[in-house]
């Protein structure tokens, strides 16, 4: 199965991801990963850093002439105002701080990550706390959507809900991804977007921040990926973890399940019934309220996972805090920040859902090359097809 480490500070040098156990053939290169980066910067209401972050990537390693070689893959994402702005800051090998942070953010993981490690600079804590730390993860996304491409397997990522406005669910298809991207709220409803934009204006102006709700779907996956057997390799609650592990966000959905929880189970299911021809019959969903999971494995159905995320807490007027220096109540650190980051954080959970199922397929699938795991995977569609019942 696929494996991946990232290292790296917000304003360090640099970021670095290493990912173990991609087959050798994967089509891949630092094109392909600056596409990626630039879609984890779009969305109305991001702040003004996102101008900054035109991200020169390097392959490090495992690549060779646009293809993976069966080694670890590793990146290195250069910061590019470090050697202007942070050299002095985050120097690794000597220097302190002449203005340490000393007022933990509320909303952040600062206060909790400076008692756990006994710090007294908050900077410790935020540099690799902070969300450009998913640059790295959206580099190893990029070779698993890249690896997932080749055998008929797409994510697509949208926004659902900004600020109470909320978007139709309907209308995803494997093919939307462009489209997404092209519409200032990564919003597939048009109108829905109109007024998500507004409210986030409306937000800006009041120097405060606005939540919402994304969707990542994910075509193509064959049945029977993921586990009933262990609980640790049920495939929902792989990608819920995932998926909650992007910054923000505070709870995940598969499928309709918060619908489900309020339904009776005569409308919760999706029943099984026979399609198709007399020649072919084939077993059919009458719907997909599961969200493309039952019992922890893939159904062959769309893979619908939802995150829900919370306003960003940096704030202007900042909120309360408490000077761990002084002991006497302060204001927090005011610095820029987004309006919005829903539709970026869609892109990385889109990243996080394709690398959960990628590393799930190749524990199922396996194969040392890109050749064999392409066979192995067309193998299983043909079994599955001979299973289908006989009339």
């Amino acid at each position: 199965m696929l494996r991946y480490l990232t290292s790296g500070e917000s304003h360090g040098r640099g970021l670095v991801v290493i990912i173990e156990g991609m087959p050798a053939g994967v089509p891949f290169s630092s094109r392909m990963v600056v596409e990626e980066l630039a879609r984890r910067r779009l969305g109305h209401g991001r702040g003004p850093r996102m101008a900054l972050e035109s991200d020169k990537v390097t392959l490090i390693g495992g690549v060779r002439h646009g293809r993976t070689l069966g080694s670890p893959v590793s990146a290195v994402i250069e910061n590019v105002e470090f050697d202007e702005k942070w050299a002095e800051q985050m120097n690794p090998d000597s220097g302190s701080s002449s203005s340490p942070l000393t007022m933990p953010r509320p909303g952040h993981a600062d206060l909790a990550g400076m008692l756990k490690y006994d710090f007294d600079d908050a900077r410790n804590v935020l540099e690799r706390a902070s969300a450009r730390e998913t640059a790295a993860r959206s580099t190893a996304g990029a070779l698993a959507k890249s690896l997932l491409s080749e055998v008929g397997v797409s994510v697509i990522s949208h926004v659902l809900a900004v600020g109470g406005v909320f978007a139709s669910k309907t209308g995803i298809g494997p093919d939307s991804g462009s489209a997404i991207d092209a519409d200032p709220m990564r919003c597939a409803d048009e109108a829905a977007s109109k007024e998500m934009t507004q409210v986030v204006d409306e937000a800006r102006e009041a120097g405060d921040t606005l939540g919402g709700v994304f969707e990542v779907v994910a075509f193509g996956v064959p049945v029977g990926v993921g586990s009933y057997v262990h609980w640790d390799r049920k495939l929902d609650a792989l990608l819920a973890a995932a998926v909650v592990s992007v910054n923000a966000v505070k709870a995940v959905e598969i499928g309709d399940a918060w619908e489900q929880a309020a339904s009776r189970g005569s409308q919760a299911h999706d029943e099984i019934g026979l399609g198709g021809s007399d020649a072919d019959t084939r077993l059919m969903r009458s719907s997909n309220r599961a969200g493309g999971i039952e019992g922890g494995m893939a159904t062959g159905e769309p893979i619908v996972v939802r995150g829900a995320m919370k306003p960003l807490a940096s704030l202007s007027p900042p909120l309360r805090t408490v000077d761990m220096a002084t002991g006497q109540e302060a204001s927090a650190l005011t610095q820029r920040t987004d309006s919005c980051a829903v539709p970026a954080a869609a892109v990385v959970a889109e990243s996080m859902v394709a690398l959960v199922i990628a590393s799930e397929m190749l524990r199922k699938f396996g194969g040392d090359s890109l050749d064999q795991f392409r066979e192995a995977v067309e193998a299983w569609s043909q079994r599955m097809a001979r299973r289908q019942p006989q009339a």
